[in-house]
Parts: structure tokens; sequence; C-alpha cells
């Protein structure tokens, strides 16, 4: 027999109004009720949510798509299912299961992109906390086919930051031509995705440059297994200390985390012959920059790699899971989020911010 749960009629719940409107953190949100939900459809109500720099941006309205108004933001959930909607027909997931929300909500799996197993950039994708209503709330409708399913032996909280920062680079390194033994130079390491970067590129045998600022940072790259580290305000010529750091040849491939445009101009230069850039970060408004001649000569493949599909979701929390990968993480009260997000665009979150929705 299903675990029944008491629902209430409202929750605690982050919105953007406007995007020069002050963050507003209200508790009497509207939850949605079970008889309101839709066939495939599902109510999970949330542990607790990881906070991502999309999640900025969105709140910002920095990017040249713009998310939907009033928004609650959030994109990395983890909870358990509570209600499924009447008439919903071969579910994958019950009431009771831990699963998380992750920023694909919904994607149609008939378009072509879909299936071809890039469902990530669906025709008719729907994404949390930009499209929907996300995980900065205390209750999310989510769709049964999309949810995720959490293994055991990872901790909600991990679990959380693994859903889109986890999946995205895990995605990236996966498809970037790499070897056991090969370098790969991964400039943003010490930050939310970067730090998963690390260990995901060292659990796959992979040799790590972390690329970074500051004392704190090259302390927890260097822990999590980074063979190398180069602070960018430090170092006189960014691609000559690279190069040299990668046995004179340069990195087999490099996965660019940081979201600023200045971290993909050089990758060109300091990427060895027939090296792969993959474009993951995702600055408010920039210009892909390449030296074309370089390109070309060098053999250099640039691929975009944008978060990930259910597959590479469950790929990346069973290697989290089995002890490979762990987020490090500051755990903070939803009230807590404002101040995430300035830190955040000063670039001086270490590792990840979780929101607990319990408090």
């Amino acid at each position: 027999m299903a675990p029944q749960f008491q629902i209430p009629k409202v929750q605690k719940a982050a919105i953007v109004e406007t995007t020069d409107a002050p963050l507003k953190v209200v508790d009497n949100h509207p939850v949605k009720q079970p008889h309101e939900l839709a066939p495939g459809e599902c109510l999970v109500e949330l542990d607790c949510s990881g906070v991502c720099h999309t999640d900025l941006h969105a709140r910002q309205g920095d990017w040249p798509l713009q998310a939907k108004l009033p928004l609650i933001g959030g994109h990395e959930g983890v909870g358990r299912i509570v209600a499924i909607g009447e008439h919903t027909q071969n579910s994958p997931v019950k009431i009771g299961d831990r699963v998380g929300i992750k920023w694909l909500a919904y994607s149609c799996l008939d378009c072509e992109p879909c299936r071809k197993g890039l469902e990530q950039s669906c025709l008719n994708g729907k994404y949390s906390g930009f499209t929907v209503d996300g995980t900065f709330s205390q209750y999310v409708v989510s769709w049964v086919t999309h949810v995720t399913p959490i293994p055991d032996g990872i901790a909600s909280a991990e679990a959380a930051s693994i859903l889109c920062a986890g999946i995205t680079v895990y995605r990236a390194i996966k498809y970037s031509k790499t070897h056991i033994g090969d370098w790969i130079v991964l400039p943003g390491a010490g930050g939310g995705l970067g730090h998963l970067a690390v260990q995901y590129a060292v659990a796959m045998g992979l040799r790590v440059v972390a690329v970074d600022t500051g004392a704190e940072k090259k302390e927890l790259c260097m822990k999590l297994g980074a063979e190398k580290w180069i602070d960018f305000k430090e170092t006189k010529d960014l691609v000559k200390d690279i190069i040299e750091a990668t046995d004179g040849y340069g990195a087999h491939a490099a996965v660019v985390t940081a979201a600023n445009g200045a971290a993909y101009a050089q990758a060109i230069d300091y990427l060895r012959m027939g090296g792969t850039l993959m474009v993951v970060g995702l600055p408010a408004r920039a210009s892909l920059s390449a030296d074309i001649f370089f390109t070309v000569t060098k053999s250099i493949t640039i691929v975009g790699s944008y978060v990930g599909n259910r597959q590479d979701a469950r790929e990346a929390l069973e290697i989290a899971a089995r002890g490979k990968v762990k987020c490090y993480y500051q755990l903070k009260p939803l009230s807590a989020l404002a101040e995430t997000y300035e830190g955040l665009a000063q670039g001086k979150i270490v590792g990840r911010v979780v929101l607990n929705m319990k408090e």
C-alpha cells in the first residue's frame, strides 16, 4: 500500500517577481493539490535544493533567453514523491520514492533532438526554474517520466548538486575524446561545477590541471586530485604555464566551466594537436573567440555541451553514490538565497550552496 502524506495548502517559496525587484521569500505560496495534478504529473516534497549560476542568470534576466516571470527558481531539488496525478499510466516511479528535480523538467521524446539522444535540447522542452517553477520552494510539480531516481549511498544534499553541476561536467568530460592518462584543463576548477569536474576527471583516469584563483580554491582542487594548479591572477603567461604543465605539448582537452568569456579566449593556444574544447560555462553575453588558422592546423574540435540527458543523470549519480565524487557544499536556509546570489556574482562561493527546505 502506498504511503499517505499530509499535504499543506501553502508553502514557503522564494519568488522573483521582476528582475529589478528584491527577491521575495513568502510562506503562503499555494501548493498544488493531488486532485489538481494532470495525468503524468507528480508532486514532490523537497528536502533541499542546490543553487546554480544559472539561477542567478534567471534572476537577473541577463541571458539572451528570458525566464518566465514571476518565477520560482531552482533546478537541483531532492525530495520524495507525495502524490501522482490520477489516471497516470505505467509510471516509472511511485509515491514515497526519493527523486531529483533537474534542469530538464520535461522533454517530448519525439522531436529529432530527443530521438537522437539530445533531449536536453528538446524542441518542446520545459526547464525547471526557468520556463516552469522550480525548486526554491517546499513542494514542486514535475513529470513522472523526468524525475530522476536517487540511488542509495548518496545524501540528498550531495545529490542535489549532482543533478545539474555534476551531470553537466560529467557529460562534457564523457564526450571530450579523452583517454586514461590524458591531460585535461579545467578553468573554474574551484567553483560549483569545477570541483565536481576535477573529481569526475580523476575517476575517469585523467590528469587534471586546475585553473582558478585563491588559496582556498587551490587547497580544494589539490585535495580532490588535481595534479597541477595555476592561479590565473598570479600567472604572467597562462598559456605557457599550461603547456609546461602538460609535458610541453599542451592539454588533450579543456572543459571550461567558468562563466566568463575570457576563460575561452586562450584555450585554442594551450590545447595540443587534436585537442578538444568543451564549451560549458554560460556567460551572460559573450562571444567565443577562436583563432581560425590554429583551430584548423591543430585539428582542434570545439563542442558545445549542454547539461545532460536522463541517462547521463543516472550515470553521474551512480558514480557519486559509489563514493568517487563528493560535493563540497554549505547548507543554508532558503532565506539565505539572496546573499548566495551575491556570492555567486562576486565569484566568492567555494564548492556549492545547498538550501535546506525543511527549515
